[in-house]
């Protein structure tokens, strides 16, 4: 019997539940627990809002797959809408006066967004106190809109709205004491509303 043959009879006797049990064994929930809470600062950056500071909290909560780990955390920034944005919905309103001599100045419109996410990170080979990191995250994004201009009109009314979005990251924990580590990450967010791209760095307290 030549080898190709014995090859292909072993794994018509290979039952495919044995590989997909091989698979779904690496996932538990018995390293699923509250490793530790960070919290970060830096700066938003999105295609509609000027660019501002931003800050969250993230809460580690173990690994349930292997070099993968579960993240809760949460983000807040308060932008303005940029000046192309505001020309452009001064425009909108032009258009709607019959008389074209009337000067439209709606003045600043903010936004504040506090978005609530669950990430999952892989983690690859930790590099001496360095441990690297990619995930991808999905979130929901709590939004009120503010201005003088808008307030109590149904402009407010469609900028205080709850989205769904997804994310992406980057970054890396940097082990400076046995249950503190410095923290970076850069990510990126998008909701059918808003684009936004974020860098942040800070603390990480791990639980003994």
């Amino acid at each position: 019997m030549s080898v190709g043959i014995r090859i292909a009879a072993f794994l018509l006797l290979v039952p495919a539940s044995a590989v997909g049990q091989g698979f779904f064994d690496q996932f538990s929930y018995e390293g699923l627990r509250f490793t530790g809470i960070g919290l970060d600062v830096g700066s938003v950056w999105s295609n509609s809002l000027t660019s501002e500071v931003g800050g969250g909290v993230r809460i580690d909560y173990g690994q349930f797959a292997p070099r993968v780990r579960l993240v809760f955390g949460a983000l807040y920034f308060k932008g303005q809408f940029n000046d192309e944005k505001i020309a452009e919905f001064e425009d909108r309103l032009a258009d709607l006066v019959p008389d074209p001599g009337v000067t439209i100045d709606v003045g600043s419109v903010s936004l504040a967004d506090v978005e609530v996410y669950i990430d999952l990170q892989y983690t690859p080979a930790q590099l001496g106190r360095v441990r690297p990191f990619v995930g991808l995250g999905f979130g929901a994004h709590v939004r009120n809109g503010q201005g003088a201009a808008i307030d109590d009109t149904f402009v407010e009314d469609a900028l205080d709205t709850v989205a769904a979005g997804v994310s992406a990251s980057i970054g890396f924990d940097l082990a400076v004491l046995r249950q503190l580590s410095l923290t970076a990450e850069v990510r990126g967010g998008l909701t059918s509303e808003l684009r936004t791209l974020s860098a942040r760095g800070g603390l990480m307290f791990w639980l003994p």
